[in-house]
C-alpha cells in the first residue's frame, strides 16, 4: 500500500482531534464508564472522519478504502479501544450497507447526519444465544402494511446507551432458510419499544457504552428496510468485511504501543545495576514482538490492497483479523510481564492495554470462527466449502 501525502495528512488530522479532544479525558471517562459519545462523535466528524469512504453527496469524503485503514491504524492511538471501537462502528460497521444499499431518503435522513457527527450509530447482530453464529438470530419483524412490527432483542450492542439509531439485522420470514430470511432496517432508538435492558459492565472497553437492548412490539415504516428484503444476512456479511478490517488495523497501532511503552519503561528500570532492557531476554522479546507487528501491518496492507482494486479478501480479512487476535492473547501479557508490579497497577496504561487488546481475539469474529472462514476458502472445510 503505496502512502500519498493525502494519506498522511489525514493522519495527521486524525492525531490532531485525538490529541484535542480525547487525550486531556481519556482516563475520567475510562473511570467513569462513558464517554460524551456525540460530543466525541461530532468532533471527528467535523474533521471529515466518519465518512471517508462515503459519497459526497451525503457528506462522505469518497475515498477509497486506504484511507479508512489510515484511520482505523492511527486511532489505534486513543488509549481506551472502547472509545476505537466506538468510533469504528460509527464509521465503518453501522453504515457501510446503508451507503450502499439504502434509499437515497432512507441516506439523507440517517447517513448524513452520522458522517456529520449530528447522530450515533450502531449496528445491531448479535444476540445473547447467537453471537459468532449469525444465522441462529431470533429478533423478528412482521410486516402489517406499510410497516414492521419488531420483537426481540439484541447484546453486546457498542454505542447502546446513546446512540440514535440502530442498523438492525432480524429475521422477516420463517422460509428460505437462514441465510435468506434476514433484512437490515433503520430503526431509531427512541422509539416507542425500545429499551436499554442494561448498561453491561465489562472487564475492557470500559468507556464504551456497551448495552442490552429490547425491542417489544417496535414499529417503523417499510421505507426503513435498508435494500431488498431477504437480503440482510448477505449485506452484513459484506459489512464483517470493513469491520475485521478496522479491527486488525487498530490493533496494529495498538500493540505496537505496547510494545513502544514497555521498551520506554524497562529501559529507565534498574534491577541488580542494569536495566531491565540491556537483559538479552527483554531486547530479543522486543524485537520478535515489533516483527510480528510488522507481519500483521503487511498482511493487512496487501489485503488493503486487493480490497481497493474490487478483488475479493474473504480469505486475506479473515487471516488478518485471525492473526491480530491470536497475537492479542500474548503480546500485552509478554509485554506487562517486564512491568513487575507495576504492571498490574490501573495508573499505568499498560494494564489497560492487557484489557482491551485481548477483545480483538473476540469482537468482530472470534478467532476460531476466522478459522473457520479461512478453511472454507481453502476448499478443507469437512462441510461446506467456498468455490
Amino acid at each position: 500500500m503505496q502512502f500519498t501525502h493525502e494519506h498522511r495528512e489525514l493522519e495527521r488530522t486524525t492525531l490532531k482531534v485525538i490529541e484535542q479532544h480525547i487525550d486531556p479525558y481519556i482516563d475520567d471517562w475510562e473511570e467513569e464508564q462513558m464517554f460524551p459519545a456525540h460530543t466525541v462523535m461530532k468532533a471527528f466528524g467535523d474533521a471529515g472522519l466518519l465518512g471517508i469512504t462515503k459519497p459526497s453527496d451525503y457528506g462522505g469524503l469518497e475515498l477509497d478504502f486506504s484511507y479508512e485503514m489510515v484511520f482505523a491504524e492511527t486511532m489505534g492511538n486513543v488509549r481506551s479501544s472502547g472509545l476505537g471501537s466506538a468510533v469504528g462502528v460509527q464509521g465503518t460497521m453501522c453504515t457501510p450497507a446503508l451507503a450502499k444499499h439504502g434509499s437515497d431518503e432512507l441516506k439523507r435522513d440517517w447517513l448524513a447526519p452520522t458522517i456529520a457527527g449530528d447522530l450515533v450509530g450502531c449496528i445491531g447482530v448479535s444476540e445473547g444465544h447467537a453471537g459468532s453464529d449469525v444465522a441462529k438470530i431470533k429478533t423478528f419483524a412482521k410486516r402489517d402494511g406499510d410497516d414492521y412490527v419488531i420483537n426481540g432483542s439484541k447484546m453486546w450492542i457498542t454505542n447502546g446507551v446513546q446512540g440514535d439509531w440502530i442498523c438492525l439485522l432480524c429475521n422477516t420470514s420463517t422460509e428460505g432458510g437462514p441465510h435468506k430470511n434476514k433484512t437490515m432496517i433503520v430503526v431509531p432508538l427512541k422509539s416507542k419499544g425500545v429499551s436499554v435492558g442494561r448498561k453491561l459492565d465489562k472487564m475492557t472497553l470500559r468507556c464504551s457504552d456497551t448495552a442490552e437492548l429490547f425491542f417489544d412490539d417496535v414499529r417503523v415504516p417499510v421505507s426503513n428496510r435498508i435494500g431488498d428484503e431477504g437480503q440482510g444476512f448477505i449485506y452484513q456479511m459484506g459489512q464483517f468485511q470493513e469491520e475485521r478490517m478496522f479491527v486488525a488495523a487498530r490493533a496494529v497501532r495498538a500493540m505496537e504501543m505496547a510494545i513502544e511503552y514497555t521498551i520506554d519503561y524497562t529501559r529507565e528500570r534498574d534491577v541488580f545495576d542494569h536495566s531491565i532492557l540491556s537483559n538479552q531476554v527483554v531486547y530479543h522479546k522486543m524485537a520478535e514482538l515489533q516483527t510480528e507487528v510488522e507481519a500483521l501491518r503487511s498482511l493487512l496492507y496487501r489485503a488493503t490492497e486487493k480490497y481497493v482494486a474490487g478483488e475479493d479478501i474473504l480469505q486475506m480479512a479473515s487471516m488478518a483479523k485471525y492473526k491480530a487476535g491470536k497475537m492479542s492473547m500474548t503480546l500485552p501479557s509478554e509485554c506487562l510481564q517486564y512491568w513487575g508490579g507495576q504492571g498490574v497497577m490501573t495508573e499505568n496504561w499498560i494494564t489497560r492495554a492487557y484489557r482491551d487488546i485481548r477483545q480483538t481475539g473476540i469482537g468482530g469474529g472470534a478467532n476460531e470462527i476466522m478459522l473457520e472462514v479461512i478453511a472454507k476458502t481453502m476448499g478443507i472445510h469437512p462441510g461446506r466449502t467456498r468455490k
